[in-house]
């Protein structure tokens, strides 16, 4: 089965839901999560435009469904929120109208209003969602606020682990080299001892939710 991970071309059409990108002689239609969108909302007909692609193919739906992301972190968040009991890829792509980055500082923050904003998401629903994920979403709560494509941004490529965080908060959270290495530099010095890429995520994230807070 041929799968498709990421496409990079031109706006052949524009729907409320979906595009139809252009890439070499053959159009891909693709469906647009609300919050991706809003920002292709000043894309005009021609414009380059690259996404990362959920491929979705099953013997219940053959017809092979394409999902679009700015972010490779957003498809990843993605994958793990269909994994959450009678959340299908279609009903996760019309829920999402609100950024990932928030809808995961709702779930680590036990926040079931905000979750309940969600298209299609009840109560009953958005507790599913902080059952299963919940403490599994520090890395997608540091995307950065705006970030549309981590891909054009320089890539760092370096071995120590706090360097590993660095790279993917530039990568695939849509960060500033400079801001990464700051955010990364002042949670060592709250927590010298930490030693691995897991526990420095966490302390990057709780940083971050302190300055927010």
């Amino acid at each position: 089965m041929i799968m498709i991970a990421y496409l990079e071309g031109t706006l052949k059409k524009k729907e409320s839901d979906r595009i139809i990108l252009l890439v070499g002689q053959v159009g891909y239609e693709v469906l647009i999560p609300l919050f991706v969108m809003e920002t292709l909302s000043a894309k005009a007909i021609g414009d380059a435009i690259a996404l990362y692609i959920y491929y979705h193919q099953t013997d219940r739906q053959p017809k092979p469904v394409l999902i679009g992301f700015h972010l490779e972190a957003e498809r990843e968040f993605f994958q793990q929120f269909i994994s959450v009991e009678a959340i299908g890829p279609l009903k996760a792509v019309k829920a999402l109208n609100v950024s990932v980055r928030d809808i995961a500082r709702a779930i680590e923050s036990k926040n079931i209003d905000v979750l309940k904003k969600l298209n299609g998401i009840g109560e009953r629903t958005a507790g599913k969602i902080i059952a299963t994920l919940q403490g599994k979403m520090g890395k997608f709560a540091l995307i950065r606020e705006g970030a549309v494509d981590g891909s054009s941004l320089e890539p760092i490529i370096t071995g120590d682990f706090a360097d590993q965080v660095i790279s993917v908060l530039v990568d695939q959270l849509g960060h500033k080299p400079a801001e990464a290495k700051h955010m990364v530099t002042a949670a060592m010095k709250r927590k010298p001892l930490i030693a691995n890429p897991e526990d420095l995520f966490d302390e990057v994230y709780r940083g971050e939710m302190k300055n927010d807070g």
